[in-house]
């Protein structure tokens, strides 16, 4: 992999950690000196915005089997996995990609969040990421002095046997690798086998997720691209124009010049140090607006040196980048300024087809398939029953008859209660099953789903759900339709 693509990611992290240099410049004395540079951290704000609306806590994830769900629910809730997820997605979307690797500790399957940097594919075809290496940084002190040991895991296929190799290597630079130590160097690494082989596996230990769109900056390069690479211009703009607003407002906060004698301290009478024979000052001490000015104090009188501030020239010009920053990253105009129409509705975003839900939908095409990548991950380890102190797998079944259904509650985008009207009308037409309508309207898993229908079967022999669409199950909390005086 070219040391530019990490080169990139890595001036990527320093627009998302907002870590601009200082604005060095020189003053009416001619001295140079330093300020710092008020931007705005318009690529987190962006990564936020879509990392929340595509993944979020109430997103679920079902596999088919009561029992196979119930073991994945058990791992991702051990893992804090929903807030995980859109937390990672944030800063993926940011850096253009990062990859989850599921791995066994203590009997229990755990899940490693790796970020865009510490990812290095070894081998890919046009589709897929099938070897990786994955490089994990450690910092200690030895000798006063900081040491940086890299665990680098790599993940490789001999055949049909995965085979899974951990180094350890040491360096007193932070920009090199350094040389290769044993494992038990650290205590963390002392259980780490520096070789496993697993057989029987069909998908690797890890799920990479890519930023949606082709790289443009290394065609042949399988990593995503993040925010900055493609708007870096636009960011810059973007900062150097409120940098500039912030710093006059900073100088054009109201100024007086005054003779400098004016502002002297009051002289004492008859040489008595009381307050009573001090001459009273001639501005209040608290007052932060005059400047002393020396010269014929005739000549200078009382000026006002206010600037006026120009706001609207300014609010213009960050209008204007605002909006091609929004047109570069795939957002509707409005989301960072006020759109033409003004601000839109959920159901506006839908309707309009706007660019917001077209980028949206790009990018979970990419998550979803990340995620299901995942469980088949999570299924495969559990199936290695020598990763558990009984001996035992967690899973018998095979990864490819596994039924993953993943909802991302679209509430952002979707109207629930448009959504169950349409539906109902599909199942009375035919063209919807009723077990996908109760998944998708009552959130069921396909086993939930088949009970319902059950006992529904046994509460009407006679009817149908059909039937019981028809005479009157509305959504909660809505009322039946009246009908027309017409009618």
């Amino acid at each position: 992999m070219p040391a530019s693509e990490y080169e990139r990611i890595k001036v990527a992290q320093r627009y998302f950690r907002n870590d601009m240099p200082q604005v060095r410049y020189k003053n009416a004395e001619g001295l140079l000196v330093e300020r710092e540079f008020m931007s705005i951290n318009v690529t987190k704000m962006c990564a936020h915005r879509l990392a929340s609306i595509i993944y979020n806590e109430q997103s679920t994830i079902n596999v088919g089997n009561e029992s196979d769900n119930e073991f994945l629910q058990d791992v991702l809730a051990d893992n804090d996995f929903n807030n995980q997820y859109e937390e990672r997605l944030e800063s993926g979307i940011a850096l253009g990609g990062f990859a989850v690797r599921p791995y066994v500790q203590n009997d229990k399957i755990k899940l490693a969040w790796v970020q865009a940097d510490q990812f290095y594919p070894l081998h890919n075809n046009t589709n897929e990421i099938d070897e990786a290496a994955i490089a994990s940084k450690t910092v200690v002190t030895e000798n006063n002095s900081p040491v940086y040991y890299t665990l680098l895991e790599f993940h490789q296929w001999d055949n049909d046997t995965y085979k899974i190799t951990n180094e350890l290597y040491r360096s007193e630079s932070a920009t090199s690798v350094g040389i290769q130590v044993p494992l038990t160097t650290l205590p963390e690494y002392e259980q780490l086998a520096p070789e496993v082989n697993l057989k029987g596996l069909t998908n690797p230990l890890f799920a990479y997720f890519k930023t949606p769109g082709a790289n443009n900056k290394q065609a042949d390069s399988p990593l995503g691209l993040g925010i900055v690479d493609n708007a870096k211009h636009e960011i810059d703009a973007i900062n150097i124009t409120h940098d500039q607003f912030v710093h006059e407002v900073q100088l054009g906060k109201r100024r007086i010049a005054v003779p400098a004698e004016m502002l002297k301290p009051g002289a004492r009478f008859g040489g008595q140090d009381t307050a009573s024979n001090q001459r009273p000052l001639m501005f209040d001490p608290k007052e932060d607006i005059y400047m002393q000015m020396y010269g014929d104090a005739d000549a200078i009188g009382i000026k006002d040196l206010t600037t006026n501030i120009r706001n609207d020239q300014y609010s213009q010009s960050m209008d204007f980048f605002l909006k091609e920053f929004e047109n570069s990253v795939g957002l509707s105009q409005g989301t960072f300024t006020n759109s033409p129409s003004g601000v839109q509705t959920a159901t506006e975003v839908v309707t309009n087809n706007s660019m917001t839900y077209q980028t949206r939908s790009s990018y979970l095409t990419q998550v979803d398939k990340q995620l299901k990548t995942l469980i088949k991950a999570i299924f495969e380890l559990a199936q290695c029953g020598q990763l558990f102190s009984d001996g035992k797998p967690r899973f018998a079944g095979d990864i490819e008859d596994l039924v993953i259904d993943i909802d991302y509650q679209d509430g952002v985008f979707t109207d629930k209660t448009t959504q169950f009207t349409q539906d109902s009308q599909a199942v009375t037409m035919g063209v919807m099953p009723k077990k996908r309508f109760l998944m998708r309207n009552f959130n069921l898993d396909e086993q939930q789903a088949d009970q319902w229908l059950e006992e529904l079967s046994q509460e009407q022999p006679e009817g149908n759900l059909n039937s019981l669409l028809e005479n009157g199950d509305y959504p909660q909390g809505e009322d039946e339709p009246e009908p027309d005086e017409g009618d």
